[in-house]
């Protein structure tokens, strides 16, 4: 089985809080608990207030060596050297990000319920696709939603290129009910709230890290 490029096991996806310092403590947290990468996301608020958080965050993740994917800008993520870019499909092509961002960027799409849409990327040279809502989610009520038939394909999709770009499972994901996604080929689980807004944040990181093992 060869190793994915993105990193295998969980994948944080910051919620959309406001309180910096609040959030900062929560990555360190989940770090503690086993998180291997980070996405930072953040829809609401003012430029400035956006661009100083995420700036906030690629400082700490650069002091944890944690991976830091940005959502959907990236400018921010070169302008902070961020490690990657997660793009969705309102979001620019792949291929002038590409070349803006260089070789070295992880770049990851979301890929909904559609393996073709996969297949495209995937030919584009992502680094990991990723399929989702697989279950009901409170961050995007109105998702679509995935199957694990959809995480099946698109591992096996990934199994022609070398290095193998990574499957990532989202969506209503958590500890209690991500085994199955992960035994269906997902080399990643990107948990928002049941790891951020866990009464316990590193135990919850915890849980689902053991489950890679």
């Amino acid at each position: 089985m060869t190793n994915p490029r993105f990193p295998r096991g969980l994948y944080g996806v910051t919620p959309d809080w406001a309180d910096t310092d609040r959030l900062l403590a929560a990555i360190e947290q989940a770090h503690a608990g086993g998180m291997r990468a980070l996405q930072w996301r953040r829809k609401h608020g003012t430029d400035g207030e956006r661009r100083a958080q995420a700036a906030a965050v690629r400082a700490l993740c650069l002091r944890l060596q944690l991976p830091l994917i940005i959502n959907d800008d990236w400018r921010l993520a070169a302008d902070l050297g961020a490690d990657g870019v997660h793009l969705g499909k309102d979001d620019e092509a792949i291929a002038p990000v590409r070349q803006a961002l260089g070789p070295d960027t992880l770049i990851g799409c979301s890929c909904y319920d559609q393996p073709e849409l996969a297949r495209r990327h995937l030919r584009e040279g992502v680094d990991y696709i990723a399929f989702g809502a697989m279950y009901p989610s409170s961050v995007k009520p109105d998702a679509v939603r995935a199957t694990l038939d959809h995480v099946r394909s698109g591992r096996r999709l990934t199994e022609d290129f070398a290095p193998r770009p990574a499957v990532v499972a989202i969506g209503g994901i958590g500890p209690d009910n991500a085994a199955p996604v992960i035994q269906a080929g997902a080399d990643s689980i990107a948990v928002i709230s049941a790891l951020f807004e866990a009464a316990d944040v590193r135990d919850a990181a915890r849980r689902c890290s053991a489950l890679f093992s």
